[in-house]
């Protein structure tokens, strides 16, 4: 889900030529780990490709799970008699759940193989919605969602490794469009279970228990693509480090996937009672339809260029957020909802962009025992984005200048994150200019 650092450890030429080679013999032994997965797999009868399928649509379905519950805070507070901080702190604790789960978890499959990592989440995952559906106040929510957080944080990793392993380009885009297509789906199906079916608190999450169920049978299918090795019970103990071969790629786009996921925590937070505040709507498809744009949008971004250059990728995710976000704080001052949802989906194509060149910026040069781990330091850095920042604007709404102000001070906060970027970017772009031509 990286640390920030602005240093570079040798010239930008040996780091290209070193990433380049890198990509290459990956590029050249990727058909040699899958046709060894084959041979290894006899039990497994899952073509490639459904398998590849698969493993994307448990992204998509980890993530709805984990919006899947944002229409419903309102019924939540409702019934129990909650403040926004909580609120807040509910849907803080799961990215910290994510957070600890991708430090110690998330390289277990790059020794254990990716199903049975996968087929643990999944199992931990059913046992959250089961938590969800039958809690009755704020300390069983908490415990969901920290069951969730983890079994998510496991699997990322694993899925998104076991998608370049399948297949290298494929792997990489879908490990870019799953995430926006998951956010998205559970945000609005959610919605409107809540809004227009019964048992508006249970219904959602017996129906993603019936997903999961489906999903573990299609990985019991499918076949191993990694020969396990040994090594697993260290990589329990956090370990933060990058390979020197991804180390720069990873440098640029942290800073990009910070300012994207903010903008993710902003929404996910905030988004359904600044809806319901410009709407004067209590409908629970208005608190989730903020998301589903975002997401949705971003999740289209990412296929439209899938084939542009990550380099220019990520400045066009710069450009559109903070074009996107600018639009809705000017929409937040007016009071305009139809302003608020085309300044959303200009920053959901910043948010789709950003993360996809982040992505695929890094992913293509990582060797096939790395894939995991340096995909879960990608998302630990987009979590720590996207939660520290919502529990913040949580106790912000309710001790300082309420919800309007919160919005405002948020969105400017996002704007600032995206230009540290784009500086990030030019800068290092000028000294790989110098460094080339010395």
């Amino acid at each position: 889900m990286p640390e920030q650092c602005t240093s570079h450890d040798h010239s930008a030429t040996a780091t290209l030529t070193a990433e380049a080679g890198v990509a290459a013999d990956a590029a050249v032994t990727a058909p040699v780990v899958s046709s060894a997965s084959r041979k290894r797999s006899a039990a497994g009868v899952l073509p490639q490709r459904a398998a590849l399928y698969l493993l994307a649509s448990i992204i998509v379905s980890f993530l709805a799970a984990s919006s899947a519950p944002t229409p419903l805070y309102a019924v939540y507070q409702q019934e129990w008699g909650f403040s926004p901080v909580t609120t807040t702190l509910v849907f803080g604790v799961y990215a910290i759940a994510v957070l600890v789960s991708l430090l110690t978890l998330g390289r277990l499959s790059d020794h254990l193989g990716r199903r049975p990592v996968l087929l643990v989440a999944l199992a931990a995952q059913a046992a959250a919605m089961v938590v969800f559906a039958t809690a009755h106040g704020v300390p069983e929510l908490m415990i969901g969602r920290v069951i969730q957080g983890l079994s998510t944080g496991a699997a990322l990793g694993a899925v998104g490794a076991g998608m370049l392993d399948i297949d290298k380009r494929r792997g990489t885009v879908a490990n870019s469009f799953a995430p926006g297509l998951g956010t998205a789906s559970g945000s609005l199906i959610s919605a409107f279970l809540v809004q227009f079916l019964p048992a508006p608190t249970h219904l959602v999450y017996l129906v993603l228990v019936a997903v999961f169920a489906v999903q573990a049978v299609g990985v019991f299918l499918m076949r191993e693509t990694l020969t396990p090795t040994p090594g697993a019970l260290g990589t329990l103990v956090p370990d933060i480090k990058l390979p020197r071969t991804v180390r720069r790629a990873v440098l640029n786009a942290a800073p990009v996937l910070i300012a994207v996921w903010a903008l993710a925590g902003f929404y996910g937070s905030l988004g359904p009672a600044l809806v319901r505040t410009l709407t004067h709507s209590t409908s629970m498809v208005y608190g989730g339809l903020a998301l589903f744009v975002l997401a949705g949008v971003a999740a289209v971004a990412t296929l439209v260029l899938r084939t542009a250059p990550p380099r220019g990728v990520m400045f066009t995710g710069i450009g559109t957020l903070v074009a996107g976000v600018a639009l809705t704080l000017v929409a937040i001052q007016a009071g305009s909802p139809a302003l608020f949802f085309i300044g959303s989906a200009i920053a959901g194509v910043g948010f789709g962009s950003g993360f996809q060149g982040g992505i695929r910026s890094v992913m293509p040069l990582t060797a096939a025992h790395e894939r995991s781990g340096v995909l879960s330091l990608l998302y630990v850095v987009s979590y720590l984005g996207m939660g520290l920042p919502a529990v913040i604007a949580g106790y912000l709404v309710v001790h300082a200048g309420g919800l309007i102000t919160t919005a405002k001070e948020y969105g400017a906060a996002i704007i600032v994150l995206a230009l540290l970027a784009l500086i990030g970017l030019v800068t290092e772009k000028r000294d790989v200019g110098t460094a080339v031509r010395h």
